[in-house]
C-alpha cells in the first residue's frame, strides 16, 4: 500500500521529527474504530425501531431541544 501526503503535511512531519508510519497506522485504526462506532450505532437504532417504532415530530423536536441545552451549557462551561 502507498500513500500520498501533499507536499505541505509531508514536510511539517518531516520538520518534527515525527515518524510517519506510526502515525498513519493511528490514524486509520482510529477511523476504521469510528467507522465501526458508527456501524454499531446505526445497528443499535434499527432494532430500536423495529422494538419501539420510529420517531414521531414530537419526539424530535423534544430531543433536539435536549441537545440544543446541553451544547449551550457546554459552551458556558467551556468559557
Amino acid at each position: 500500500m502507498q500513500v500520498y501526503l501533499p507536499d505541505d503535511l509531508y514536510a511539517e512531519v518531516k520538520q518534527q521529527g515525527l515518524p510517519a508510519s506510526e502515525l498513519l497506522q493511528d490514524a486509520v485504526r482510529e477511523q476504521m474504530r469510528k467507522r465501526k462506532l458508527i456501524e454499531e450505532g446505526d445497528k443499535y437504532l434499527e432494532e430500536l425501531q423495529a422494538e419501539v417504532g420510529p420517531s414521531t415530530p414530537e419526539s424530535k423536536a423534544w430531543a433536539e431541544k435536549i441537545i440544543g441545552q446541553v451544547v449551550r451549557h457546554s459552551e458556558q462551561t467551556a468559557s
